[in-house]
């Protein structure tokens, strides 16, 4: 029987007014993320300033699968009319000073499924501001429209924007004159070019775009220095960006790693929005119980899937993962296997929690799943008791949604392995007692979720037979 169809209606239920946009401390703690499926990410504040070194409009795992660079840091414009400037960024300086201030003349934020929408009122003029991860590529869009309404005789609105980018990792700072890429302009497109390491390109949509080469330093990471970590940074402006407002019309640009990414803003918007309909469309008709659903669980549909990454293996090209958390970490195996059924199950990505679930068992080794998981050419970290328990326990959870017994007797070997090594002994000395419960543990080694370690000290070693281990 063919499925059937379902209108899906983008989420729109999370906004904000002046009240909450034109006041700075307020802006600044709501905070949007985007994420595009291949471990990369946007993320910034709804006043428009940078308040962490993982705030930026491209995060890209340079090194697959999730060595994560900020390459893109900012997009700073300003509006003219002929007669004067009005901004619409807003930067934080060391020194203390807020300059400029565009954050005033936010009118509302609002999310439109998972975008991103400012709209700057400035006299008779409303400027809408959109952004945007392509999905399943490292490619960031940037659009602007005046809405529609009849310009004054002889008015020309400009806008021009200024084109803040880095290539730092994203757990750390830069200092000016860290890196200097090669800068290649033409009208329309700027090619950002790292010598021996990648490329940024960015391609105007209805504008044009000329080169510069001016370091911005002294950014203030206020969030940072709550952390007690580094707190100022800067970012090289490698161009500006200009285009004409005309009423109703959008204008843009992409930012990507690839140099095929089209510059089509309409066309890419739209690819956006189809995406996040499809998503919420196939939940309602894999678990009926969504079909009603009010507008924040399909928020929450939509932001489960930001956490889902692609990582592929030689011989599993569909491979995929999860995110643990936003922005400091990469794929845990106990957290993963924690999340899958909230994240996929739940949100009928049945294909998704299948092909994660095939991911971990290539990592399966002594009957262990890894803790952490590697970057490109890093080596497993496996101390952890339960993540192989959370494992089999995933998927029960996977079988008893989809009844998927072809994938269970695939897999049944490698929970067979585990089962055995658990049993018979395996690494820090994992394995059964005669009293048929679990031990585990050994000095130096943290096994648990209680997993801190300072030093060579585990805070909480746990050696023994930890109540939840036995209980899963």
């Amino acid at each position: 029987m063919a499925a059937p169809m379902l209108k899906t209606f983008l989420p729109n239920f999370i906004r904000f007014g002046r009240e909450i946009c034109g006041n700075l401390a307020e802006a600044e703690r709501r905070e949007w993320w985007l994420g595009n499926g291949l471990g990369g990410y946007a993320a910034g504040t709804i006043a428009g300033t940078l308040t962490r070194r993982y705030h930026g409009l491209l995060i890209a795992p340079v090194n697959p699968p999730l060595g994560r660079y900020l390459v893109f840091a900012k997009a700073d414009a300003t509006m003219n009319d002929g007669r004067r400037d009005w901004p619409l960024a807003t930067n934080r300086w060391s020194s203390g000073a807020v300059e400029p201030q565009g954050f005033v003349h936010i009118e509302s934020f609002h999310l439109d499924g998972r975008m991103p929408v400012w709209r700057y009122a400035i006299g008779e003029y409303v400027i809408e501001q959109r952004i945007w991860l392509e999905p399943g590529a490292n490619a960031t869009y940037v659009a602007y429209r005046l809405e529609p309404n009849p310009l004054p005789p002889q008015t020309q609105l400009m806008l021009s924007v200024k084109l803040l980018i880095n290539a730092r990792d994203h757990h750390v700072n830069t200092r000016p004159g860290q890196f200097s890429p090669v800068i290649e302009c033409q009208t329309q497109s700027l090619k950002v070019r790292h010598p021996n390491w990648f490329t940024l390109h960015f391609r105007a949509c209805c504008g044009s775009i000329e080169s510069r080469h001016d370091w911005y330093e002294n950014f203030d990471l206020p969030v940072e220095r709550e952390r007690g970590l580094p707190d100022r940074d800067s970012h090289l402006c490698v161009g500006v960006a200009t285009f004409e407002l005309r009423s109703g019309e959008w204008a843009g640009f992409v930012a990507s790693l690839s140099e095929q990414a089209s510059p089509a803003i309409e066309d890419a918007m739209r690819r956006f929005h189809w995406r996040d309909a499809e998503l919420l469309r196939r939940a309602k008709v894999q678990v009926p119980e969504l079909i009603d659903a009010p507008q924040w669980v399909d928020q929450m549909a939509l932001a489960a899937n930001t956490f889902i990454f692609a990582r592929p293996l030689p011989d599993f090209p569909d491979g995929q993962s999860v995110i643990a958390g936003y922005s400091w970490f990469a794929d845990w195996g106990r957290d993963t296997m924690i999340a899958l059924p909230g994240i996929t199950l739940a949100t009928g990505q049945f294909d998704c929690a299948r092909n994660i679930l095939q991911t971990f068992a290539h990592f399966i080794v002594r009957g262990m799943l890894p803790n952490v998981f590697p970057n490109a050419g890093d080596t497993p970290e496996y101390n952890t008791v339960d993540a192989a328990l959370w494992y089999i326990e995933a998927w029960r959870a996977y079988i008893a949604a989809t009844r998927d017994a072809l994938a269970l007797r695939a897999v049944f070997p490698v929970l067979q392995e585990i089962i055995r090594c658990y049993r018979d002994g395996t690494r820090y000395e994992i394995g059964m007692d005669a009293d048929a419960l679990l031990r585990a543990g050994e000095p130096g080694v943290q096994l648990t979720w209680m997993d801190a370690k300072v030093g060579d000290r585990v805070v909480t070693p746990r050696i023994g037979k930890p109540v939840e281990i036995n209980a899963l």
